[in-house]
């Protein structure tokens, strides 16, 4: 029995055979004896066989992101359409056509430009890093179509495999069958790469950058992936089979509270339908965000009120006791929506996007939510029933918004429509959000922060954009008095205040939260559990004391050191 360290990326656990994935055997270039000789090479063909290979690769990315879209969610596949961006990224691009020009085979051209991008990604640190894989992952898709090579079928393993690898791209994770995938393990990657974070969406126990002493377990092995304690174990005794029963956290069926009595509600982010039951089998209590944007995704005109009621009514009825959050449409910026023609803008993150879109070009869309939220509050399981604007920034934004809810009261009461008006909120995703967050906790009835976004616009760094991934790390000290300052604007009033961004999701951090004052944290299902035991585990006195300590921080290297400590 062997045991290797790395980093628990998924909280679950699971235990079967060893099944190495080596794509690269598949990607081997036709040799060159002498690649200074370019007169065998005809440019123009090889420039066309360049173009049909990103047309294909293209095909297929897009062919994934609905895949992805369809089994994980719409937030996750969205790192497909960056993948397609790359296919026209002039540096890529016009760099192996050059090179193609100068006499080069179109193989070795795609293959010799990758190779330095990827270097120059893995010479950085942390997510920079990470995002090597993306690049990995399109230039394997142009190879293959240039040397016609199929891809490995990991959709179609068998049962109870633990596949390990030197790393996957998200193509690859997208691609398992949760039913069949015990575990992953890879030599490579960290815990917010792409590929780590679809695992988590399905389920996956997963261990990454376990190291080279991952390429010693051999094919066929028994191995035991812990992907809460971030351990893979080879050949595990008696005692550690039998103690692998799925997530290393019990299921909590119930809501939990501190060890000193504080009630914390650990509920789900969901992206759609399918993700519900998922949820629910988690233990979560009720929905922190029900993202709208699915129903609007994969066709051809906006979804009906009636359409919307139905997918509404459907998360009530798989939380008929809990509360269930609705975050109305927010599109614009990452998020597009080809047929509402929505306008380019040389910065989307910072134009037209999220309530700024509903009160002005698409009122209509917005009005017909609404329609559909009010008639859903009305059922008998619509009590619990909350609906959150997305990147508020302005008292009038919330003002219209909320004209906008009782207008349409005024319009279904008038047609003889039962509705009803169900807790409202604001989405604190920027900065002028924070600093009225007093104003908006007055007048509405929860805030919820969306901490990928408000990092985003705290740091000034796009969270789409490799080159400042480094800023992007909501431990900084400036997001969490952020998040302080947000909690303490709505204490002495009504309002509640709960948290749906991905820090929301981790363990480790769960103590700071408690401890800053949020009352409930919203996270992808799969961490339901862990997050639960940690809040159970929790001493909320102790927890206010480490978040002051972590405020007094001027780094975040000292605030990622108090919380090893």
């Amino acid at each position: 029995m062997r045991t290797l360290e790395g980093i628990g990326s998924t909280p679950l656990s699971g235990i079967g055979t060893a099944r190495w994935h080596r794509p690269d055997a598949d990607l081997t270039l036709p040799d060159s004896s002498d690649p200074s000789d370019s007169s065998a090479v005809d440019p123009d063909a090889e420039r066309e066989r360049f173009e049909r290979a990103r047309d294909e690769a293209r095909e297929a990315i897009r062919q994934a992101r609905d895949r992805a879209a369809e089994r994980v969610g719409e937030e996750e596949a969205a790192v497909f359409e960056a993948h397609e961006g790359f296919l026209d990224d002039p540096g890529l691009v016009d760099d192996i056509e050059a090179s193609i020009a100068d006499g080069t085979p179109a193989e070795r051209a795609v293959d010799d430009r990758f190779a330095e991008a990827i270097a120059q990604f893995e010479a950085m640190d942390g997510r920079m890093a990470e995002r090597a894989d993306d690049l990995r992952d399109v230039r394997d898709r142009v190879l293959r179509a240039l040397l016609g090579a199929e891809a490995a079928d990991l959709g179609d393993l068998p049962d109870g495999t633990v596949l390990l690898a030197e790393r996957l791209t998200p193509s690859d994770t997208a691609e398992l069958d949760p039913d069949a995938v015990a575990g992953i393990a890879t030599v490579t990657g960290g815990r917010t790469a792409h590929a780590a974070i679809i695992a988590r969406s399905l389920s996956i126990p997963a261990v990454v950058g376990v190291g080279e002493s991952l390429r010693e377990v051999a094919e066929g092995a028994e191995v035991l992936i812990d992907g809460d304690g971030g351990r893979v174990v080879v050949d595990p005794d008696a005692a550690q089979r039998a103690a692998v029963g799925g997530a290393s956290a019990p299921v909590v069926d119930e809501h939990v509270s501190t060890a000193d009595g504080r009630a914390i509600e650990v509920a789900a982010n969901v992206g759609s339908e399918a993700e519900l039951a998922p949820a629910a089998d988690r233990g979560a209590d009720g929905i922190g965000l029900f993202r709208t944007e699915f129903l609007f995704y994969d066709r051809e005109s906006p979804p009906t009120e009636d359409e919307q009621y139905e997918a509404f009514s459907a998360a009530l009825e798989a939380f008929p006791a809990d509360r269930v959050v609705v975050r109305t449409l927010d599109i614009g910026g990452d998020k597009p929506v080809p047929y509402l023609d929505l306008p380019t803008e040389s910065n989307p993150f910072l134009g037209s996007r999220g309530i700024r879109l509903s009160l002005d070009e698409h009122a209509d869309l917005f009005e017909t939510q609404i329609r559909a939220l009010l008639r859903a509050a009305a059922r008998e399981d619509g009590d619990d029933l909350a609906v959150m604007f997305p990147l508020v920034s302005r008292i009038e934004e919330v003002e219209a918004a909320l004209a906008v809810v009782d207008s349409v009261a005024s319009d279904l009461t008038k047609a003889g429509i039962d509705h009803a008006i169900p807790e409202l909120g604001a989405m604190i995703e920027t900065p002028a959000a924070v600093f009225l967050a007093d104003r908006l906790a007055a007048r509405l009835d929860f805030l919820s922060i969306g901490t990928n976004d408000l990092t985003q616009y705290v740091m000034a760094a796009d969270r789409e954009n490799d080159a400042v991934a480094d800023y992007h790390d909501p431990l900084h000290p400036a997001v969490l008095r952020a998040i302080d300052r947000t909690t303490t604007a709505a204490e002495g009033t009504d309002a509640w205040v709960g948290m749906c961004g991905e820090m929301a999701g981790d363990p480790a951090l769960t103590a700071l939260l408690v401890g800053l004052g949020l009352d409930e944290l919203s996270m992808s299902a799969v961490t339901v559990p862990a997050v639960k035991e940690r809040v159970a585990a929790i001493d909320a006195e102790a927890a206010t004391d480490l978040a002051a300590e972590a405020l007094a921080c001027e780094t975040r290297a000292e605030v990622r050191e108090l919380l090893d400590a």
